[in-house]
């Protein structure tokens, strides 16, 4: 199948010789949630602004349903709806005068009914006649959601969307977008709330210092990077660990009640007997345990920690 987001090679150099992106390739199937995640400064933005028509790639390609974004610009760009991360829109129109006024930018026909189940979607019907500049930071927010599906888009970038935004924005975006992806919209987004990544995303992509360090679709990367925890709470606080146990590698906690296994959910269940065998041999007994899996944001860290 043709990927929606087809980029091959792509660098972005700037005057004096810093490279925000480095031989970049990525593709992007159609209908999928794909979260970029990476630090500030990582090449995130710069790689959704060349994608949008925004920033003029150094090197490389990249076709957007098929239309390069350089030789065929306008076909490109009317199938990409943006969401920045700046709060910028006129502020004397009203929210309906600005997002009719986006969909009239792409050429397409005046249509109020789909005009308005945009903004009903996002919670803005009541405000349609409001000037910009008297909604609050999370309104403006909503209309620029609104402004960016107004032509109706194939593909949906939303960089940081919900920086700073309240909770009930977060609910009504998240069930905008699942709505666009059953209709066949491609959504990218970039976060810093990794667990929204971890909830709706399809595909992960991890990007730093302008080089894309993986992608990977997010259960597959949670099952074969996510590390398990064992903790045991001691029913008797002990010192030192019997060099019998240094096999398992375990942390004991300052105070001497705990106990922590890390190990790898898919294939070192089995050591865990024996680790509790073990522990009954050396007279150790404990009254409570319990697991966690690693987030993706564990892995997130453990991924450009280990770059820097």
């Amino acid at each position: 199948m043709t990927p929606t987001i087809d980029v091959r090679g792509l660098t972005k150099a700037y005057k004096g010789g810093f490279q925000a992106l480095k031989g970049v390739d990525l593709q992007i199937r159609k209908g999928e949630i794909f979260a970029l995640l990476g630090p500030n400064g990582a090449g995130k933005t710069t790689l959704i602004s060349i994608l949008c028509g925004i920033v003029t790639p150094s090197e490389g390609s990249v076709t957007i349903a098929g239309h390069d974004i350089v030789h065929d610009y306008r076909a490109a760009r009317s199938k990409v709806g943006l969401v920045p991360q700046e709060l910028v829109t006129e502020q004397f129109e009203t929210v309906w005068a600005t997002v009719s006024f986006s969909r009239g930018l792409f050429g397409k026909p005046k249509n109020p009914a789909y005009i308005e189940k945009v903004l009903r979607d996002l919670s803005l019907w009541e405000k349609r006649n409001n000037r910009i500049m008297t909604l609050s930071g999370g309104m403006k927010r909503r209309v620029l959601i609104a402004k960016a599906l107004a032509h109706e888009p194939k593909v949906l970038f939303l960089d940081e969307p919900t920086a700073g935004v309240d909770v009930a924005l977060r609910r009504d975006m998240w069930k905008v977008v699942e709505e666009l992806r059953s209709a066949g919209v491609t959504i990218i987004l970039t976060t810093h709330y990794i667990e929204e990544a971890e909830e709706i995303a399809d595909r992960v992509g991890v990007i730093n210092g302008g080089e894309l360090l993986l992608v990977e679709e997010k259960t597959a990367l949670m099952r074969k990077l996510g590390r398990k925890q064992l903790s045991l709470e001691l029913t008797t606080p002990v010192t030192t660990l019997p060099e019998r146990l240094s096999p398992f590698h375990l942390q004991l906690s300052e105070d001497g009640t705990c106990l922590t296994y890390e190990y790898d959910g898919n294939g070192e269940q089995g050591r865990i007997a024996e680790l509790l065998s073990a522990l009954a041999g050396e007279g150790i007994h404990f009254k409570d345990i319990s697991t966690r899996q690693s987030s993706l944001e564990d892995i997130f860290v453990a991924l450009v920690g280990g770059q820097k």
